[in-house]
């Protein structure tokens, strides 16, 4: 079932809000900046063994813990920022996954100067198929399966699959231009 259809089949209503703003709003829309591409990275990272809902109810707590996905501040951050994570119940609190983004972080301003940007490095390594993808983030990040990363290329528009063709938002995202099109 497809994201798509699946809104449709939920309930409670906040819950089928929660998702329709997401699947309305950003899921399949490319993004440019690369703090928010990282952020998406942070939050497919935290899904890993969770719900999406419980990130979705997450992310503004994500986006204040972590400095709005700001990857310089992550990049620098120390033992103590990491203790507060793990004390902030507003995200989840799993070590591993708070020392990924701290790393991931580190890789990404290596990489921003390489590239000029993550962005940038993305779009050198297009296309791909998810396979190959899954290799390269693999090699490159921590903590990134495969579906982390289906699911992340998914989300910003490099991989196909997001809506199906008869959403009305597939449309809007064709307007944009996503990757995987090209």
């Amino acid at each position: 079932m497809s994201y798509c259809t699946a809104i449709d089949a939920m309930q409670p209503e906040e819950r089928k809000a929660l998702h329709k703003n997401y699947h309305d709003n950003f899921y399949g829309f490319p993004l440019h900046d690369d703090n928010e591409l990282f952020g998406r990275l942070i939050m497919e990272i935290n899904q890993a063994g969770l719900s999406w809902e419980t990130i979705l109810k997450k992310e503004s707590a994500f986006r204040r813990a972590y400095d709005n996905f700001s990857i310089e501040k992550i990049a620098a951050y120390t033992e103590k920022d990491c203790e507060r994570l793990l004390a902030d119940a507003g995200i989840i609190r799993n070590r591993l996954k708070i020392n990924a983004a701290i790393e991931n972080a580190k890789t990404l301003l290596a990489l921003q100067k390489e590239f000029d940007s993550f962005e940038k490095w993305l779009e050198h390594h297009h296309p791909k198929t998810k396979e190959e993808w899954t290799r390269l983030f693999r090699n490159t990040f921590r903590f990134t399966g495969g579906e982390i990363v289906n699911e992340f290329l998914m989300s910003i528009g490099y991989l196909s699959g997001s809506h199906d063709e008869d959403c009305p938002v597939y449309q809007r995202i064709m307007a944009q231009k996503p990757k995987w099109k090209e």
